[in-house]
């Protein structure tokens, strides 16, 4: 059928006395049409949901090369030219613009940017969207998130967002509408909107606005897309790309023919994608950044595990409390890839014995207190700490026995949902930069995409539903802070945030959807002798990941004069790039591409257990040099 399209196309056609061959070929079942732009460097055939509007094609008409032609003008990063330090992307957001550019030029449809919590997606993207307005000369972009606080938030982002080439404002040079009703400007060149008003856009119905701020991952999917219509308003080429925040959650089931509706090109940004994420991007990664990789290079902190075990027995409730420092293998990129999410729930028995009733919430809150020396030493006051609850009322339960077991007023904890008498925008900015409140106790308003820097604590007093949402909650912990900012609101630190403490009331942390586990399995060996078992020749992924979570520890509470000492002994290398090192040693992919190396195979075959043992002995042993001077 395309030689036959190709072929009327070069035809000379008597009624449009056309001298050059038609640039726009379509092919069509009657359910299936598919499209091709002849101007496009390497034509290919993309399947569109319907025909272009004829001023669509006219307005291309106009223009001297196709928008993906123009995708290969798009000049080089070139980050050392930047007027400020500050303002220098971070190399993980230098690889995914890079990256995702070349897939651009090799027009790869779909592209997925993996990015730990707290590297920076958001900047990414609109690193991104900027330089495709102003350098592929794109029409209109659209960021897509699947609640209203993320549009928020992506807002405010996009309102102090300053170009690294330019000294005004994002929104001082392009037009940016949040949408908050049906309208869309016809001048809008960055459109940011929820998946659920966008779907009611589309079918021309009004939107229930408390639809925005339900999570999809606490929401009952159905695996029957929503049903999508052409509406002539916002036709399929109304967008050029398409940026999906938290794509984990909103790329399939019940929106994916949302997203399937537009002629665009995708970027998916998610720091927990699962195998049906990568499936969906077409396994196009442009972005690998790790939580690992992250805690080395000083983006995030890692994590302890603190579990509280209980047991309601005749005699009454009984509790356990205890450090946690299981430790699961990781997986390789392909493994993960061929891996199903696990999406259970906890079962019901097993939810029945845990904190079903307010003495069991009383039991779990009593024993969070009286552990708070030995979690936090030498703190004064208690961490900010964020309580994640089942319910709106079990929230309210918890808020009043946390009250009256800490012996605290009102301000000391705050309930953090939709559904409270107080501004939620205003507790939230509490929380973050104020003193009170020190505990918060949420649903889901804050589990994903919000950042509170200074939360050192979380406490889990639900179940969760699936790998990826865990993951989601465990990234509100992870953002880094320095020392003066942290004292601001937390006093009696005596160093920058080094690590947050998952406290586990629940058994959450002990499920086989648990992705992972703490970067510290070690706790209680000293730094020191640690060392000396790598220095030894110690290259099992405990020790070593102890190894390198305790550097990256240390090197948040070090100040410039110890950072230099210790980089004139090392030779000057700095103790960031040691940290690096040795999470590479023990990271899946990398031991994977030396035992091929190795075994002298290609990609995608299996070198063997043995060289693949042999690989990380010989990267720990590399990474571990500069500890034998």
């Amino acid at each position: 059928m395309e030689a036959q399209t190709e072929g009327y196309a070069v035809a000379k056609l008597k009624w449009v006395n056309n001298e050059e061959p038609l640039p726009f070929l379509y092919e069509s079942t009657g359910i299936i049409t598919r499209f091709t732009d002849t101007r496009d460097p390497k034509p290919r055939s993309r399947e569109v949901f319907s025909f272009h509007r004829p001023e669509t094609l006219r307005e291309w008409l106009s223009q001297s090369d196709s928008l993906r032609a123009r995708l290969h003008h798009i000049p080089a990063l070139n980050p050392d030219k930047l007027p400020a330090k500050e303002l220098r992307l971070r190399d993980c957001q230098e690889t995914a613009i890079i990256n995702l550019e070349e897939s651009f030029k090799a027009d790869r449809p779909r592209a997925l940017i993996q990015m730990a919590t707290g590297a920076g997606k958001t900047y990414t993207a609109i690193t991104s969207i900027y330089r495709l307005l102003k350098h592929a000369h794109g029409k209109r972009i659209l960021f897509l998130v699947d609640t209203k606080n993320l549009a928020e938030q992506a807002e405010q982002e996009m309102m102090s967002y300053v170009p690294i080439d330019d000294n005004r404002k994002f929104t001082e040079l392009y037009n940016v509408q949040r949408l908050k009703s049906s309208f869309v400007a016809k001048d809008s060149q960055v459109c940011i909107c929820t998946i659920q008003r966008l779907y009611s856009i589309l079918k021309d119905t009004p939107l229930d606005e408390a639809a925005e701020e339900i999570n999809p991952a606490e929401m009952k999917q159905s695996k029957t897309p929503m049903p999508v219509v052409y509406n002539e308003k916002v036709p399929p080429e109304f967008f050029d790309f398409i940026f999906i925040d938290e794509c984990h959650r909103s790329i399939y089931n019940l929106w994916q023919q949302v997203i399937d509706y537009f002629d665009a090109s995708l970027i998916g940004l998610t720091a927990t994608p699962d195998n049906r994420t990568y499936g969906f991007f077409k396994k196009n990664v442009v972005s690998d950044y790790s939580h690992e990789k992250a805690v080395a290079d000083g983006v995030n902190v890692g994590n302890e595990i603190y579990v509280i075990d209980t047991q309601i027995t005749q005699q009454g409730a009984q509790i356990n409390a205890h450090q946690q420092v299981e430790r699961r293998e990781k997986l390789t990129r392909k493994k993960r890839w061929e891996q199903q999410d696990e999406d259970e729930a906890y079962s019901a028995t097993q939810l029945d014995r845990n904190i079903v009733n307010p003495d069991q919430i009383r039991t779990v809150i009593r024993t969070f207190r009286d552990k708070l020396p030995e979690i936090f030493p030498g703190r004064t006051e208690v961490p900010k700490t964020l309580i994640f609850a089942k319910t709106d009322s079990h929230a309210d339960d918890i808020i009043q026995t946390v009250r009256e077991e800490f012996g605290e007023g009102n301000a000391f904890c705050k309930k953090l949902t939709y559904k409270i008498e107080e501004d939620p925008k205003s507790v939230l900015a509490d929380f973050r930069n104020a003193y009170y409140p020190r505990i918060a106790v949420t649903v889901d308003m804050i589990a994903t995409g919000t950042d509170v820097k200074p939360l050192e604590c979380l406490l889990f007093m639900r179940d969760v539903k699936s790998r990826n949402y865990f993951e989601q909650m465990k990234g509100r912990g992870t953002r880094t802070l320095d020392m003066d900012d942290l004292k601001k609101v937390t006093p009696s630190a005596v160093s920058a945030k080094t690590h947050y403490v998952i406290v586990d009331a629940i058994g959450v942390t002990r499920s086989l959807k648990t992705a992972s586990q703490p970067l510290i399995t070690k706790p209680t060996v000293p730094l020191k002798d640690l060392a000396m078992q790598v220095m030894m020749g110690a290259t099992d992924e405990d020790t070593v990941s102890s190894l390198a979570g305790r550097l990256a520890r240390l090197n948040k509470q070090l100040d410039v004069d110890d950072q230099r000492r210790i980089r004139e002994a090392a030779g000057g290398l700095e103790l960031s790039h040691l940290i690096g090192k040795l999470f590479g040693a023990i990271d899946a992919d990398n031991i994977e591409a030396r035992a091929l190396e190795l075994a002298k195979q290609p990609i995608g075959t299996d070198p063997g257990d043995d060289k693949r043992q042999f690989a990380q002995q010989q990267l720990v042993s590399e990474a571990a040099r500069v500890l034998n001077g």
